[in-house]
């Protein structure tokens, strides 16, 4: 579908110059002298990519739309990691690269929502949190919790993550996929 450039968004596809694109930034210029201009930050959704374009404001784009499916993962083997589409029940596979580091937080059963286009699988999106549970964590050192210092702790996954002084090991709490970052402790 073609649009005008003044109107491109974080987070919109697009194609140029035959590979696909999303939008990572976007600002109008409006130079003292002559027309206004889109200059957009681009990532090649393949390749990662980074590139930065101006289009004239009125110039038009091809905007593409990706399918968005829901999939329930399976398992990781050697080929990637296998999910299956929870209307067809067909399975696929995906590349741990191109889930990138939320691949890690993948949990059996989990319902995940896979982008593709014309039928090549482009981005897997996990929910945003995970409860996990730490397996490993440093003991307490007197007089630390005073000071808002984390220590290193280990995940049920083999994940490093940065946790509050109080957590100990066998504690479940709540993980962001996006960066493995600590959120909260667990509501059991």
């Amino acid at each position: 579908m073609k649009v005008n450039a003044i109107t491109l968004r974080s987070g919109n596809v697009i194609e140029y110059n035959g590979r696909l694109w999303v939008v990572t930034k976007h600002e109008i210029n409006q130079p003292g002298k002559g027309a206004s201009v889109m200059q957009v930050e681009l990532r090649d959704i393949r390749s990662g990519a980074k590139d930065n374009v101006r289009f004239r404001t009125q110039e038009t784009v091809e905007r593409v739309r990706l399918d968005q499916e829901d999939y329930q993962y399976l398992y990781t083997d050697d080929d990637g990691c296998h999910f299956m589409h929870q209307g067809t029940f067909e399975q696929i596979s995906i590349s741990k690269e191109l889930i990138g580091t939320p691949a890690a937080y993948l949990q059996e059963g989990m319902i995940v929502e896979v982008e593709s286009f014309e039928g090549e699988a482009l981005g897997v999106h996990l929910p945003d949190t995970v409860v996990m549970e730490i397996v490993e964590a440093d003991p307490v050192i007197k007089g630390q919790t005073a000071t808002t210092s984390y220590k290193p702790a280990i995940l049920e996954n083999g994940e490093r993550v940065m946790v509050p002084p109080h957590i100990e090991a066998g504690t479940r709490i709540v993980v962001r996929t996006e960066d493995g970052s600590y959120v909260e402790r667990a509501k059991d």
